[in-house]
């Protein structure tokens, strides 16, 4: 049972716990997990190399960085009514790790993604932004070639400073326009009033929908 409640606690806080912090789950919580685990309920999830989930079993790939000593992960979550839940290495009982890996990006791939021009940056300016998984739209070559498409982009730049965020812009585009695009994913990293985690302080290069390279800003 120890387990069970570490991982909801876990979900519900980016702050390291220690056993003496772990409190009982109340019946509820614990039918609500029971009832929605499942290997097709899960998403991708960004972190950065600092999340605590890592040193505590989160199932997790490395996106950036070495997989010892990663600036950038993805775990796995579930989003549940009431609470957020990340596949952990001992749910292996329980369910088929690759599986529910597997179906995560599936999930992704059939999630509806709204990319809107900005008209205040002469629409070269493509934001994803206000649902759970928005930021996790940069794991997707289907919605990323429809930005390259939509930009008409070779090569993009993508900001996900922080969760439920994305910007795209072609590489090409006028300096004006891409120094504006580079102060707002500063601002956006520097500005934690909304209460959207951090996920990174670089830019994305994409090409062909995949990532090929990116440019840090700190």
């Amino acid at each position: 049972m120890k387990k069970l409640i570490f991982i909801v606690l876990l979900i519900l806080s980016d702050t390291a716990l220690s056993e003496s912090s772990v409190k009982p789950l109340s019946e509820k919580l614990e039918k609500e997990i029971s009832e929605n685990m499942s290997e097709s309920s899960y998403f991708p999830i960004l972190k950065p190399g600092d999340w605590v989930g890592i040193t505590h079993g989160a199932v997790r790939q490395t996106l950036i960085g070495e997989p010892e000593n990663p600036d950038l992960v993805i775990g796995f979550g579930m989003d549940t009514p009431e609470n957020f839940v990340f596949l952990m290495h001992s749910d292996e009982d329980k369910l088929d790790i690759q599986n529910v890996v597997n179906n995560a990006y599936s999930n992704l791939e059939n999630m509806d993604v709204v990319f809107t021009p900005s008209q205040v940056l002469d629409n070269k300016v493509l934001t994803a932004s206000g649902k759970l998984f928005s930021s996790e739209a940069i794991l997707s070559k289907k919605h990323m070639l429809k930005a390259h498409k939509i930009l008409n982009a070779k090569q993009m730049l993508v900001s996900i400073p922080r969760r439920t965020g994305l910007m795209a812009i072609s590489r090409d585009a006028p300096k004006e326009i891409l120094n504006k695009f580079i102060y707002l994913h500063s601002h956006a990293w520097n500005d934690a009033s909304y209460g959207n985690a951090p996920i990174a302080n670089v830019l994305f290069v994409l090409e062909g929908g995949d990532i090929v390279g990116i440019i840090p800003m700190d």
